[in-house]
């Protein structure tokens, strides 16, 4: 097998469990125990450990070895960090974070799309949206193509906000869409009221009404916020 796929096997493998809680903060790892679990060279372990250091989960201490680091550490943003994590025992709080900081990221985005966005970006998310709700009402909301209309739409909104900062989102509203619909946890059925409030940020952003891009974005975060929480009342 290439050391590329190997090292790729280690650092999911390693990802996972200390994301998971099943190493905890201050547990401490070697090239050799990883080289003799995963049947892997140091070269290859070496590789993955640098890899995780990068995503602040462990940390190289002399004479010690590698140190499992808290999640304060963490490149919470990064979206193999968050896959890890939605892939955990912890998803339901992940993605109660990453919702919140949607709630209060993407409504101002929206905005600004409404405010800075081309004409281009205004048509692409009228044709966006309604395909959006002609996929819905078929049933096919888990088809492929609802996943990447859906993560377009948000890129744009974020990308045409007219603020960097929310541009950088991008990626990350993606690995949270991507990995709700990949663990099941996207309904089969997208609700009317997602459908009408997609329709109802591109309209409003085409028609450059940041007011009410602004509340229309709001009004489907807090659908996604509600679903969450009677989910965890179960």
């Amino acid at each position: 097998m290439p050391a590329t796929v190997l090292h790729a096997n280690v650092l999911d493998a390693l990802g996972r469990r200390i994301t998971g809680g099943g190493l905890r903060e201050g547990s401490v790892l070697t090239l050799e125990a990883i080289g003799t679990e995963f049947g892997v060279s140091r070269t290859v372990a070496r590789e993955a450990m640098r890899m995780l250091e990068g995503f602040g989960l462990v940390r190289s201490r002399r004479r010690v070895g590698l140190v499992v680091l808290g999640i304060h550490e963490w490149q919470v943003l990064s979206p193999t960090v968050i896959g890890w994590r939605l892939e955990g025992d912890g998803r339901r709080d992940q993605l109660r974070t990453l919702t919140e900081l949607r709630r209060a990221v993407e409504p101002f985005a929206a905005a600004g799309a409404a405010r800075n966005a081309t004409p281009e970006v205004r048509a692409e998310l009228i044709l966006i949206a309604d395909r959006l709700r002609a996929l819905g009402e078929a049933g096919e909301a888990d088809h492929e193509e609802f996943l990447a209309l859906d993560v377009r739409l948000h890129a744009l909104l974020l990308g045409s906000s007219g603020n960097e900062l929310f541009g950088s989102l991008s990626d990350v509203v993606a690995a949270v869409l991507s990995g709700r619909t990949a663990l099941g946890l996207m309904p089969t059925v997208p609700a009317p009221e997602s459908l009408d409030g997609h329709q109802a940020v591109a309209r409003a952003v085409a028609a450059g009404d940041a007011e009410g891009a602004q509340a229309a974005m709001a009004a489907i975060l807090g659908e996604v916020h509600h679903a969450l929480v009677d989910d965890d009342a179960r």
